[in-house]
């Protein structure tokens, strides 16, 4: 076992995990971040898009102990309270979802690429968003969504 100390949401928390244990796997089966969604376990899809330090990481891709010391945020942390984010709110606003899977990594790559770029064109969000895999839709509400929160914001924030 490894012991693990990271911020995850704003909460310390700290923890023995399996050297070998995903991050995803850390956040959803100890910490009941479920929000955090498994997808394809190979980097692939994004569904499992977190924020570490702040830039967005595919967490099935990172083990837990490199975690260790690093503050995570996942979905469930962006929100401000009962007032979501402004990308959440952007993405509620335009459709920016379907069925809901991939969801929460799109929301997760889209405020890291606009707080990297506050006013993308439809090609940058096109660019910038090419890691999530969405099985439902041809991308077009979601690429809506980001550039209606960049439009409302002037970026992530």
């Amino acid at each position: 076992m490894a012991k693990i100390e990271l911020t995850v949401d704003g909460a310390r928390v700290s923890d023995d995990v399996e050297p070998r244990m995903l991050l995803v796997q850390y956040l959803r089966e100890k910490l009941g971040k479920t929000g955090t969604v498994i997808g394809c376990d190979t980097s692939n899809c994004g569904a499992c898009t977190v924020h570490l330090d702040g830039r967005s990481v595919k967490s099935c891709n990172v083990l837990a102990v490199q975690a260790s010391g690093r503050e995570v945020t996942t979905i469930e942390g962006l929100a401000d309270g009962e007032s979501l984010h402004p990308v959440q709110e952007a993405f509620r606003e335009c459709h920016g979802l379907q069925c809901g899977f991939c969801t929460p990594g799109m929301i997760m790559q889209a405020v890291d690429l606009l707080n990297e770029n506050p006013s993308p064109t439809e090609a940058d969000v096109r660019e910038g968003m090419e890691g999530n895999l969405c099985r439902c839709t041809g991308y077009h509400n979601i690429v809506k969504s980001v550039l209606h929160a960049a439009s409302t914001t002037g970026g992530a924030k």
